[in-house]
């Protein structure tokens, strides 16, 4: 059993991952793989979580989201991460989240939240059409934030890994977090944002992010033969064989790199400096990937066709997740003044 000791100098890192799309190489490179490592290490507590909430933000097909869920836990648990020895739960499975997500919002300042990134885009976006601001714009996304904090703080995380697109959505939570100490005393964390400048935002099949919302990612656990027809896809220059191609302008290299030894990224950037053909340096990074995820694409499949055994996953980190929730949310209500009588 976890502590909730946070004056000592464990690390509690936590991550979620929306539900509303396949796990993807960008997701894996990004977040999954450097988490799954993070949960290894001695002086970091790990909570994972499907943030099914989230994706009702922007999706309203339930099938999906669903699917999604299914496919992201099986995607954590086929690469090897240890549920013994981190917390792997389904946000809908702890009832404190949205409790928590509400009381916040009683605390949280409207001026904050218009300012959050996602509602500012929303806005502009109706404004360049000349439509009303907040035409389209839901509670849900405009109370992101909110409901993101809540997440964060629920669970006293002392470290956020995020993208540099995210650090507002951990500034926005931390001030939340203070204005509810200060009108009930210090109960919440304030957690930090943890940015891996060595982790590389990966590319997609058409030189942009790789992002669901582009519809250029690589599904991590497609079939080899899938695998093959869409690293042919990624998009590469009219340079003939023989002729130098630049590795630091190619998508190509810059996925081979994300799955090489340091060798194996010297070797292919001479290869690239001597002109190997777009065709030959596609056949050895689908080689490379598909080593790579070979043996965690048949644990993903078993598992995929054994729903009950990741649900029984998920029911057993619900439970390990609520010995934190329910403690601190009962802390929170008696604060708040909503508590027993007697």
């Amino acid at each position: 059993m976890y502590k909730d000791n946070i004056m000592t100098s464990v690390k509690r890192v936590l991550t979620g991952i929306t539900t509303t799309g396949t796990p993807h190489l960008g997701n894996y490179v990004g977040a999954i793989a450097p988490c799954i490592e993070a949960s290894t290490q001695a002086d970091t507590e790990s909570f994972l979580f499907l943030a099914d909430y989230h994706a009702l933000i922007k999706c309203q097909e339930p099938a999906m989201v669903k699917q999604s869920s299914r496919e992201i836990a099986a995607t954590w648990l086929a690469l090897g991460l240890d549920t013994d020895t981190s917390v792997f739960y389904r946000q809908s499975d702890v009832p404190e989240i949205p409790e928590l997500c509400w009381i916040l919002s009683c605390s949280a300042a409207k001026g904050l939240m218009n300012r959050a990134h996602a509602y500012k885009a929303a806005v502009a976006d109706n404004e360049a059409r000349e439509a009303d601001p907040d035409f389209g714009v839901t509670m849900g996304l405009f109370n992101y934030p909110v409901l993101m904090a809540a997440d964060i703080l629920m669970f006293k995380a002392t470290h956020v890994p995020v993208g540099k697109d995210q650090i507002q959505h951990i500034e926005m939570a931390r001030d939340i977090a203070s204005r509810f100490n200060h009108h009930y005393g210090e109960l919440l964390v304030l957690p930090e944002a943890v940015v891996d400048q060595e982790t590389d935002v990966l590319l997609g099949l058409d030189g942009r992010k790789m992002s669901k919302s582009y519809g250029n990612t690589i599904p991590l656990f497609d079939t080899e033969k899938k695998l093959k027809k869409s690293i042919n896809k990624i998009k590469t220059n009219l340079l003939e064989p023989g002729e130098a191609k630049d590795p630091d302008t190619s998508t190509v290299f810059q996925i081979w790199s994300a799955f090489a030894t340091p060798s194996e990224r010297d070797s292919m950037r001479r290869e690239f400096e001597q002109g190997i053909a777009w065709g030959e340096a596609k056949k050895r990074l689908y080689e490379l990937i598909n080593d790579h995820l070979s043996e965690a694409r048949g644990r993903y499949d078993v598992l995929m066709n054994n729903p009950d055994e990741i649900e029984r996953v998920l029911q057993k980190g619900a439970i390990k997740a609520r010995e934190h929730s329910a403690p601190l949310m009962k802390q929170i209500r008696e604060a708040v003044g909503i508590a027993s009588m007697a």
